[in-house]
């Protein structure tokens, strides 16, 4: 979609280094992400109020409920508002994403007319694209018209001001930032950002659940750093490195996207006893590598957040045995975002709550069958039943 101008499936370039850099020094740093918590803490406030309402044992679909989270932050984050055309446009990239999650011979091979035509993708992909170009330039119109009438400051800009300030004024970039390059911008933003952070916090809770241990050290540490406050906010997220454990844990058993974005060989070169040819298509498996015995030891298949206690392995790029976000120039440029949409909703369900699993069913039977794609979900909706501990503060 977008003939490749988009950050995702650009080739290697002076172009892509542009789209690039925007990317890294002006969507997403971390001065950024910083302030789009103004959009984070009420959406997961108001989460938390919605399941503290639930009549007791009644039954919670974390899985949907994370989901809609989601793309409700990514859509504050990047409209500002929502409006019916936006929430189109949220569907359209809704429906992308789970075309993704089916990984089959029309995503390997794109370009093959062929194969796009037997699996009935290309139709429907043109569709697809019809409907968000439309959608876009609407949007993209409707925020120039308001940004004529009244200019916001910095620190009350969505992600759509930010593309269309890049685009006023050129000196910043050295380049014309086109309408088309804005609006394939925003299609990866829901794209890249939208099934990650919920299927993590939701991997997450799914193996707290399975481990009641882990699940109760979690609560306890959360409980104890915001315990006097009442309530959970970005301010001493920090403090929780447990939590954190669990997250990176979390990645390296459920990595988001088990195969890292296609690569092409620029030269020659020998991958053990492999000789891989110039221009080869490459694709690396992330998920493997994080479950390899050589690398995590005997008990590599077992959730254990205290294998990450004392040791230096982190997940920004430099640990080739853990790379859920990828490495090197094609790294993720949204994993800090991402985080953050993990690291609040997933404070705010231990503080707030206990939870247990409906039916009297015990822990160590919890479904935790997966499906393969392109991004790795649960099979079955997590489906747990929560029992209040904090009072969630309201309006």
């Amino acid at each position: 979609m977008y003939g490749g101008i988009n950050l995702i499936h650009s080739p290697y370039g002076e172009y892509w280094r542009q789209l690039r850099r925007i990317a890294t020094l002006e969507l997403l740093t971390a001065k950024r992400v910083e302030a789009l918590r103004r959009f984070r803490e009420p959406e997961v406030d108001s989460l938390m109020r919605t399941i503290a309402t639930c009549p007791k044992i009644q039954v919670v679909d974390l899985t949907k409920v994370l989901f809609n989270l989601t793309y409700s932050i990514i859509s504050k984050a990047t409209f500002g508002d929502v409006s019916a055309e936006q929430e189109e446009f949220i569907e359209i990239a809704e429906a992308l994403v789970k075309y993704g999650g089916g990984f089959g011979l029309s995503y390997l091979f794109p370009s093959s007319g062929l194969v796009q035509r037997f699996f009935g993708t290309k139709e429907w992909l043109d569709k697809m694209h019809e409907g968000t170009d439309r959608l876009a330039e609407s949007i993209i119109r409707q925020h120039r018209e308001k940004r004529a009438v009244s200019r916001k400051s910095e620190d009350e800009e969505d992600l759509l001001d930010v593309l269309l300030n890049l685009q006023e004024d050129e000196t910043t970039l050295g380049f014309n930032l086109s309408t088309e390059a804005i609006k394939a911008f925003l299609l990866d933003i829901f794209l890249a950002g939208s099934e990650t952070p919920s299927s993590l916090t939701e991997w997450a809770m799914s193996e707290m659940i399975k481990n009641p241990k882990v699940l109760q050290k979690a609560q306890a540490e959360v409980r104890r750093v915001f315990g006097e406050k009442g309530r959970v906010d970005e301010a001493r997220i920090q403090e929780l490195t447990y939590l954190k454990m669990v997250i990176k844990e979390t990645l390296r058993l459920h990595t988001p996207a088990p195969l890292v974005l296609p690569r092409e060989c620029r030269e020659e070169c020998q991958v053990g006893e492999y000789d891989i040819p110039l221009k080869t298509t490459v694709v690396v498996n992330v998920w493997a590598i994080a479950r390899d015995p050589r690398y995590w030891g005997e008990e590599a298949e077992k959730f254990l957040p205290e294998r990450f206690t004392d040791t230096n392995v982190t997940f920004r790029g430099g640990d080739f045995e853990f790379l859920p976000f990828g490495a090197g120039r094609r790294m993720c440029p949204g994993m800090s975002f991402g985080l953050a949409a993990v690291e609040l909703p997933l404070a705010n369900l231990l503080y707030h709550f206990d939870w247990k699993l409906p039916n009297g069913v015990e822990s160590e039977n919890l479904d935790m069958e997966e499906i393969f794609g392109i991004t790795i979900r649960r099979k079955n909706h997590l489906k747990l039943v929560p029992v209040l501990r904090n009072p969630v503060p309201t309006l």
